[in-house]
């Protein structure tokens, strides 16, 4: 028989951040049940209270994102049930409707395969089961039974879609949740995203969470963009972050990061893009290392390269940084995050997301039209920051950072750095001009007056273009007996197709 309960009260833990200590209310026919008899070897049992209530310690990082408030609202709204050994909490094909997080006890992960069961690992404390059930009727693709008398919170799908549209914040949890089952599960289709497995995680932002992974056909490294579950729910940001792979998508240039595909899943976004080996010109300058002028005016002429051809081909930035420069460990400069990209002359309302403030150009600020002088103002205040390892103003509030923009200059640089070429300082102060009119008129005429600097000083940052394969995929599905005439067949084709310089190459598949 099940021992089914409420929660009472949730408090913080005194011992660990993140950490709960839950009080389980028990109907009062089940007080006189011996729970204390049936409580695995080994698992913590803080208190046990002869009336009708129960106390767990309850850490899990599935918590973490969440403020402490709407952690315990989500707590609170959450149904206790103790799961007796050897029951089934979750049943492979079968569509789940509650997903459930273990207080205590263990559960063992299975597959289920011609009549044969395969295990895939085991859950404990903190972790949490049957979480597809969050996102859509999917099949539950794994059984999970309990190994000891189990304890776990549940909550219907639909009970969480309420309390998330009170407590917006509480979609952070999905979020987890999807990164916990994408970088850990041990079941292969639960880390695929369309054509890609994830393998790890790599790091997180406020608005999205990176990870890495494979082509599971053509074994290609790749890296995956996640947007965060809370920001999926505001259509205006997601139509942003499907515009910026649909931005992306469109370019191919060594100075711009590739974007291959786009994938909606888990009430998210996906965009898949090339991997990159390498740091953040952020990290570089953080990390208090003089940048020598070599790298600095290299750095500078591969970004050019880069908003020459995205300008060229209509498309403002809009938000150049030092963390939307990625440095390759061959020296290789890539722009990305092309997420606040609008055409030439476009008006956005949505520049002011953390950031971005400190290298917005005036007339931005002031709603009015862009074009490529506004990148090349964000330009210019992070090259300032490459030169003087810090960005051209102090403090922090907004109204400072706007006022600075819009009314003050630039300090001379020289006062610092003596050795600052000319040219690179006459690059800096055209391209912070209040007025976009005094700035360069474009990325071409700003690489005219660094190329001198650059053959001086032995920089080669002119973009090398590749030529790159793409690959046309057809299965062919036959009888043994088509066999012969079908290899016929192929060969005149593949002299038509050889003559074009393209190459045929044929694998060959079960069909099952």
């Amino acid at each position: 028989m099940s021992i089914d309960g409420q929660i009472k009260q949730v408090a913080p833990s005194h011992t660990q951040s993140f950490c709960y200590l839950l009080e389980i209310q028990l109907p009062q026919e089940q007080v006189n049940l011996t729970l204390i008899s049936s409580q695995p070897q080994g698992e913590p049992f803080i208190e046990h209270k002869p009336s009708s209530s129960l106390q767990f310690h309850l850490c899990s990082d599935l918590l973490n994102p969440l403020p402490q408030e709407v952690a315990y609202h989500f707590l609170q709204h959450m149904t206790f049930r103790r799961i007796k050994q050897g029951e089934r909490l979750i049943t492979q094909g079968e569509r789940g409707n509650y997903f459930y997080l273990i207080l205590q006890g263990s559960c063992a992960v299975n597959i289920e395969k011609n009549n044969m069961l395969y295990n895939r690992g085991q859950l404990s404390a903190g972790d949490v089961a049957g979480e597809i059930a969050l996102f859509s009727d999917e099949l539950q693709r794994t059984n999970i039974d309990a190994e000891t008398d189990t304890d776990v919170l549940s909550m219907s799908r639909e009970e969480f879609e309420i309390l998330s549209r009170e407590n917006p914040d509480l979609r952070n949890f999905l979020s987890a949740v999807i990164t916990h089952r994408l970088s850990a599960s041990k079941v292969a289709e639960d880390r695929k995203i369309g054509k890609y497995t994830v393998t790890e995680k790599i790091s997180h932002g406020g608005t999205s969470i990176i990870y890495k992974g494979i082509h599971t056909l053509l074994n290609m490294v790749v890296a995956i963009k996640m947007l965060r579950h809370e920001m999926a729910a505001d259509p205006d940001f997601l139509e942003i972050f499907r515009n910026e792979a649909k931005t992306i998508a469109q370019l191919n240039h060594p100075n711009i990061v590739k974007v291959y595909d786009i994938e909606e899943l888990y009430n998210t976004v996906f965009i898949i893009m090339e991997y990159l080996d390498g740091t953040l010109l952020k990290n570089m300058i953080s990390a208090k290392k003089k940048l020598s002028i070599s790298q600095i005016v290299d750095i500078t002429m591969q970004v050019c390269y880069g908003l020459e051809y995205a300008h060229n081909h209509g498309i403002i930035h809009q938000d150049i940084n030092p963390r939307n420069i990625f440095i390759q460990p061959d020296g290789q400069a890539r722009i990305i995050d092309f997420g606040l990209a609008i055409q030439r002359g476009g008006v956005d309302s949505n520049f002011l997301f953390p950031g971005t403030i400190y290298y917005i150009p005036p007339e931005q600020l002031k709603g009015d039209p862009v074009d490529e002088r506004a990148d090349i103002y964000s330009l210019g205040i992070t090259v300032y920051e490459m030169i003087t390892g810090k960005r051209p103003f102090s403090g922090c509030h907004m109204k400072t950072m706007v006022d600075w923009h819009l009314r003050e200059d630039i300090p001379d640089t020289r006062v610092t750095i003596e050795d600052l070429p000319d040219e690179l300082h006459n690059f800096l102060m055209r391209t912070i001009r209040k007025d976009p009119s005094e700035r360069y008129r474009n990325v071409t005429e700003a690489l005219k007056e660094l190329n001198p600097m650059a053959e001086r000083l032995g920089v080669k940052a002119q973009p090398q273009f590749c030529k790159q394969n793409k690959v046309l995929g057809m299965f062919l599905v036959y009888q043994e007996e088509q066999q012969i005439a079908l290899k016929r067949f192929i060969e005149e084709f593949n002299k038509n197709v050889n003559g074009t310089g393209a190459v045929l190459r044929i694998t060959h598949f079960e069909d099952v």
